[in-house]
């Protein structure tokens, strides 16, 4: 099921078949993406980048808020992880993908595999991604931070 590209959030990087691998509730779950993309709530002249659980209600798609289970907490943290590491060689590319290969990733997870694509539906994904990487730039000391946190913690838990 594709994400929708013409409501308030802006999606620019996502996975599309997050339901397949969504915890207990693959292959049956409400939730069918996630997506890193320009925040809803964006004032004029001021880029936010927000991470959304795109849910479906069987009829329409849903804006309803969700408390996210941890494994859907480390699945954004996977999502970011890799947008992170592709933005930091997307330079090498005019709008900043292949536009010949959109998909960053695929990440397995539970015999299945989270796809990380650059979202290609997005009409005006040549704009919002030059957008998505300057606001991931601006925020690179605050993501690092957390990301530097994240790392040591892992490796004090042994992985």
């Amino acid at each position: 099921m594709k994400i929708p590209t013409t409501l308030k959030h802006k999606p620019v990087i996502v996975c599309e078949n997050y339901e397949n691998v969504d915890g207990r509730c693959a292959y049956n779950s409400d939730a069918k993406g996630l997506s890193l993309g320009l925040a809803q709530w964006n004032d004029r002249g001021k880029v936010d980048i927000s991470a959304k659980v795109w849910r479906f209600t069987g009829t329409k798609w849903s804006r309803q808020s969700e408390e996210l289970p941890l494994h859907r907490v480390l699945d954004l943290a996977i999502l970011v992880c890799r947008a992170t590491q592709h933005f930091r060689e997307a330079y090498r590319y005019e709008n900043f993908y292949d536009k010949e290969k959109p998909v960053i990733d695929r990440v397995g997870l539970q015999g299945d595999a989270m796809t990380v694509a650059v979202c290609t539906d997005n009409e005006m994904i040549d704009e919002d991604i030059r957008l998505f990487s300057q606001a991931l730039s601006d925020d690179d000391e605050l993501i690092g931070e957390r990301l530097r946190v994240l790392a040591r913690i892992l490796k004090e838990m042994g992985y």
